[in-house]
């Protein structure tokens, strides 16, 4: 069983999310951040179980989708590193800043 390890930009991501959200709704926007990490998990035992991110076309790159974000991470050894997580509408070159 390998790790899943968020990154502090990952992190980052989650709280403005959270936080953009709770202006309408805190109750929702708790919700939302918890569904975020939860859908993580399953990388500690299934590692391979996201995409090939398309933009990159690494095998080791990959995402999981979570209702209208996308979760980036990056396969290394036995662990799963969450890079970012972006909205499905937002332009990842940008949302990056590559």
């Amino acid at each position: 069983m390998g790790q899943v390890i968020w990154t502090e930009p990952a992190l980052e991501d989650v709280r403005r999310i959270v936080e953009y959200i709770a202006f309408d709704s805190p109750a929702y926007a708790e919700s939302e951040g918890a569904r975020i990490v939860r859908t993580t998990r399953r990388l500690a035992s299934f590692p391979w179980s996201g995409r090939i991110v398309p933009e990159y076309q690494d095998e080791n790159i990959r995402e999981l989708i979570c209702g209208t974000y996308r979760i980036m991470y990056v396969i290394r050894e036995e662990a799963c590193y969450v890079l970012a997580v972006i909205h499905t509408r937002r332009d990842l070159d940008r949302a990056l800043m590559v």
